[in-house]
């Protein structure tokens, strides 16, 4: 099915009785470990299975590992493998420029603000990747390399895979399917345009898919039959304050620029649902949506906790995800098939 084509009738059970969700994974740095957390926990759940899964950035690799550790091992090789990509994540911190100093690690907010990644990343703002990195080099590149096996993941039909990219040029978003997903595609969605230069694929030039979509819905809407969507929401959407200070005022541009395009189609969503609630279109085409999120949680870091990568720090995001994904089966999973358990217009509105 092509993502012009409509949505089929949904599937809310699978042939072996088990529940199906869709997953749209957002993007956030090292705050997907939050989303490596609320993956293991699902993992765990037998009774549950995916569909598509849709990431941008962090989102996206999240989404590659899982898909390349269910296709090698099953559940428990995607429990791994989420496992080992991000202790592999926790150790380009150490000994490396974004290491947390003594003062960072008391620091309750996780912050880098005194390490040398931080004072080199304010004293360079303003100069472009070009100049700062100009040998383009990514050190994640190499860890991804390692990593995933990308002909494994586009040989596998465990789940379908969408990952989100920024057309530099256009601006529109770009979707890359599981059948071409590979290193550079990869990188395209992960691409932050003030860290790293643009990543070319096929002639085009792009930048992280957070922009354009933190993670675009409407693959899962058109490619899957499924009317289920549970989404990891890590990016801040709400932060009460007006910030003051310049970092302050890139982050929070930065939060509302990642979120902008997601509220979009999430109001395209509660319309669409509420045309069916009114009889004006077929009730076959209603999305149920649901919702796993770590903003309150991640408000209360430091901005520049997105950079963190410290061991303590991960695995303090993955233990939340996997609290806040066990709180939510207990709570909705029953509800999966049947309704949302997010109400869209007091979310999004």
């Amino acid at each position: 099915m092509t993502i012009e084509q409509e949505q089929t009738a949904p599937a809310a059970k699978s042939s072996s009785g088990r529940k199906i969700v869709n997953l749209a994974l957002q993007g956030g740095g090292s705050h997907g470990a939050f989303t490596w957390g609320v993956l293991d926990r699902l993992l765990e759940e037998s009774q549950l299975d995916f569909e598509g899964v849709a990431g941008t950035s962090a989102g996206a690799v999240n989404a590659v590992v899982l898909a390349d550790g269910l296709a090698a091992g099953g559940r428990e090789g995607a429990r791994e493998a989420l496992r080992s990509y991000w202790k592999e994540v926790s150790k380009l911190s150490v000994g490396g420029p974004f290491a947390p100093s003594i003062i960072d690690k008391a620091n309750p907010h996780y912050g880098l603000e005194h390490s040398f990644g931080f004072f080199f990343i304010e004293a360079t703002y303003f100069a472009s990747p070009y100049q700062a990195n100009p040998l383009n080099i990514n050190p994640l590149k190499d860890l991804m390399t390692r990593a995933i096996d990308f002909e494994r993941v586009r040989r596998q039909k465990t789940v379908k895979l969408y990952l989100c990219a920024t057309d530099v040029q256009t601006a529109k978003v770009k979707i890359f399917g599981v059948e071409e997903i590979d290193m550079p595609r990869l990188l395209a969605s992960t691409c932050l345009p003030l860290l790293m230069q643009a990543v070319e694929v096929d002639g085009e030039f792009y930048w992280d898919g957070s922009y354009a979509g933190n993670p675009a819905i409407f693959p899962l809407i058109y490619n899957c039959d499924t009317p289920d969507i549970l989404m990891v929401h890590i990016t801040p959407a709400e932060r009460p304050g007006v910030p003051t200070t310049s970092p302050a005022i890139m982050n929070r541009m930065q939060e509302i620029s990642f979120n902008t395009a997601l509220i979009r189609e999430m109001r395209t969503i509660a319309y669409l649902n509420k045309q069916i609630d009114d009889g004006k279109m077929d009730a076959s085409k209603r999305m149920l949506v649901h919702l796993i999120e770590a903003e309150d949680l991640i408000r209360s870091f430091s901005w520049s906790s997105r950079l963190n990568s410290d061991w303590d720090f991960l695995q303090h995001l993955y233990d939340l995800g996997r609290q806040r994904a066990d709180q939510w089966l207990a709570a909705n999973f029953d509800r999966i098939g049947c309704d949302s358990t997010v109400d869209l217009y007091e979310k999004y509105f």
